[in-house]
């Protein structure tokens, strides 16, 4: 999923992401009294060096955050100030224009402790950052509620003169009026300050929420050699401690997934599934219950405080859902055939075990085993085989193949030391247009698992394209959690992680593409900023890559026909565990955002709610409440974690133009739509209109359920 460094809400919108200076304007606000100060701490200096300036990952030091931090919040609210304060009456050249150029400094400090706080997490960058959350909770808290600002914005989107300016424009102004709005500026004092206080709490909550789920991340379980029955050969090497015989398996998803799927040690498996399902549940300092009820709590109180029934209703209003029922309604559509399915997922299992004289009942910690020994039965298809023509590099190489094809871009490995990173395992590419050698942007890739670093994959947006004060150039960047192979070895992925990677690489692509003017179009809606993503894993297993990029790790021989043809046969295997899994967590992250949370035990919430809807008790959440970062560790998701189907939707929809057209997956002229009406918009046109002008249709549900084997 895409994550900018470190969201602080308004910042996204009000602040520019560049670091090149604008053209001197009566738009641009006088500097800050202490803007010489600034350029002293590193992590506030302007960018320099090539590439229009990167971030100097090299002069990262944590005793720098504070102070750089209280410099860039007076800085920034000193900037608006002089907005606010303007005495010539409010336009959109000094006052939503001027808006985007403000606040830089933050915006540069935002990268580096996205750093700390995702890849190089610490326990004293947490104590800090700790520290900070309520601080920065203040910040944003004060710009939404700076009266006279709120004015100039309120003035200038009922000006007349506002329908003479173009349709871009006119979405900016909305954007920003309605950041406003929404956030509590038409409060009264009392309010304001109710609302403050509740913001600052929260900060405080997600941050412990995250911090909590990290600390159980971070717990491992040590293997011995009479452990490792089952296990592929290349994940004993990848987890084996150098020159011991013990093998230490790692507390995340990329290390769980394949223990449970070929481990024959059942008792061990039970242990690994508990140990990965209990984050954040284990009733001990960790244990982050009491902080969910907390959270829900407040956010329920701020809905109610601003007008709305609920938590989801206030978040849903500006997503392409609208309302919690839609959402709902979509989600009800595919749950009764996702669990309908997914028992007969099982009883396929509990044949074959059955058979095999196993004498067990299929628990959780069998699904994934005994669903790979029905996929080898049924399809003759071994996951451990085709992880052999996954090697990271050339699905890396496919990517690049993929997006110049699509989006005519080209990759350029950048030489080492020439752009600082953060981690020596940080690699960047140089991106340009392939046919005109123009300069877009930079790509960093950090792959491998490691301490302190937060588990599952993302993209980071460290600078986007603009061009209102100048052309800026994109630096992006995508993370992983693969297991790092011993030196001169290939690192081998599971075909699931290799379809996240292409995943990921969405995110990075939607905004190496973006020709938006102003940085506050930059962003996107969230139930539709998946959809770019999620589509582009459908060009994994294509021809162009399979042929060229898919090949053994022994042989260099090309997948042949025969495995292509079993892996699109068993394309929708499996379709009812993946989804149920998904499904319940949306839906529990839904209906947790939609009821009064008073004296909630969300255990017994979850476990309650789970039995109504019929989960099968072979499947646990993908995210069990007690984990879920995407809707406790911040609000980026929260209300809002269903979006993955409505963009799946979307994709499965979008596929099928592709499927249809001559030139398949590759055709040329619905390439050039795609990258003109669903990419390089980003948020300068509203989703529902942009997918229209792709499709020349809204996206059908049909698509969803034929592409997962649902429909009949």
């Amino acid at each position: 999923m895409s994550r900018h460094a470190l969201t602080l809400g308004l910042a996204a919108t009000l602040c520019a992401c560049a670091n090149t200076p604008s053209p001197a304007s009566d738009a641009r606000p006088p500097a800050s009294a202490d803007s010489s100060t600034q350029t002293q701490n590193p992590l506030l200096a302007e960018w320099t060096g090539p590439y229009g300036g990167v971030p100097a990952f090299g002069e990262m030091d944590l005793s720098d955050v504070e102070p750089a931090a209280t410099q860039a919040i007076a800085a920034h609210l000193a900037e608006l100030d002089a907005i606010a304060n303007n005495d010539e009456p409010p336009t959109f050249e000094n006052t939503i224009v001027a808006m985007q150029g403000a606040g830089e400094a933050m915006e540069r400090l935002q990268v580096y402790m996205g750093i700390w706080s995702s890849n190089m997490s610490t326990p004293q960058s947490r104590e800090i950052f700790g520290r900070l959350a309520p601080k920065l909770s203040e910040y944003r808290t004060k710009i939404v509620q700076n009266a006279p600002l709120f004015a100039r914005i309120k003035a200038v989107k009922e000006s007349p003169a506002l329908a003479k300016r173009s349709a871009r424009e006119q979405r900016l102004v909305t954007l920003v009026y309605n950041r406003f709005a929404r956030q509590g500026a038409d409060l009264d004092a009392e309010g304001k300050a109710r609302y403050a206080q509740i913001q600052s709490r929260l900060a405080e909550l997600h941050d412990a929420f995250g911090n909590n789920v990290l600390a159980d991340e971070e717990r491992t379980i040590e293997l011995g050699p009479e452990d490792l029955g089952g296990l592929p050969e290349s994940f004993k090497t990848a987890i084996k401690k150098d020159g011991e015989d013990v093998w230490v398996l790692p507390n995340t998803r990329s290390a769980m997934d394949p223990f449970l799927t070929y481990s024959t040690e059942r008792p061990l498996r039970e242990k690994v599934w508990r140990e990965y399902y209990s984050r954040g549940d284990h009733g001990d300092e960790h244990d982050t219950n009491a902080l969910i009820t907390e959270i829900l709590g407040l956010r329920h109180e701020r809905a109610r405080l601003l007008g709305y029934d609920n938590f989801a209703s206030w978040r849903l209003e500006d997503r392409m859902a609208k309302t919690p029922a839609r959402a709902r309604e979509l989600m009800m559509k595919v749950w009764p055939a996702a669990i309908a399915t997914a028992k007969d997922e099982v009883a396929a299992m509990q044949k074959l075990a059955d058979a095999e004289k196993a004498g067990i009942t299929i628990e959780p910690w069998d699904y994934r085993y005994y669903a790979e020994k029905v996929r080898q039965k049924t399809y003759a298809l071994d996951s451990d085989e085709v992880k052999q023509y996954l090697q990271l590099e050339q699905l890396r190489e496919a990517m690049f193949m993929v997006a110049g094809e699509l989006f005519g871009f080209a990759f350029t490995p950048v030489p080492e030391g020439t752009v600082p990173v953060f981690h020596p395992d940080v690699k960047v590419w140089e991106v340009t247009d392939a046919a005109s050698g123009e300069h877009i942007g930079l790509w960093y890739l950090d792959p491998f698992a490691r301490p302190g670093k937060r588990s599952g994959a993302w993209a980071s947006t460290y600078r986007s394209s603009h061009t209102y004060d100048g052309k800026v150039t994109v630096l992006v960047s995508n993370n992983s959690n693969f297991i790092k192979a011993p030196p001169g070895q290939p690192v081998l992925v599971s075909a699931d992680d290799a379809s996240t990677f292409f995943h990921e690489f969405g995110h990075a692509l939607h905004s190496l593409s973006s020709n938006v003017e102003y940085p506050g179009l930059a962003g996107g809606v969230r139930d539709y900023t998946e959809f770019q993503s999620q589509l582009l894993e459908r060009w994994l297993f294509t021809d162009a890559v399979i042929n060229e990029f898919l090949r053994h790790t022994e042989t260099g021989e090309p997948m042949p026909k025969a495995l292509v043809e079993k892996i699109r046969k068993a394309s929708t295997f499996n379709q009812g565990f993946s989804t149920t899994e998904y499904l319940a967590s949306a839906m529990m992250d839904l209906e947790l955002h939609t009821i009064d949370p008073a004296g909630l035990d969300p255990d017994t919430f979850e476990r309650e709610t789970l039995a109504k809807w019929g989960m099968p008790k072979e499947i646990v959440m993908r995210h069990r409440t007690p984990h879920f970062g995407h809707v406790f560790s911040g609000e980026g998701y929260a209300a809002g974690y269903y979006g993955y189907l409505w963009a799946d939707v979307l994709t499965s929809d979008a596929a099928e133009a592709f499927a249809e057209a001559k030139g398949g997956f590759y055709d040329e002229a619905v390439a050039k739509k795609l990258v003109e009406h669903l990419f390089a918009p980003r948020n300068a046109v509203d989703p529902a209109e942009a997918y229209r002008a792709f499709r020349g249709r809204d996206a059908d549900v049909s698509a969803l359920m034929r592409d997962r084997g649902f429909s009949k």
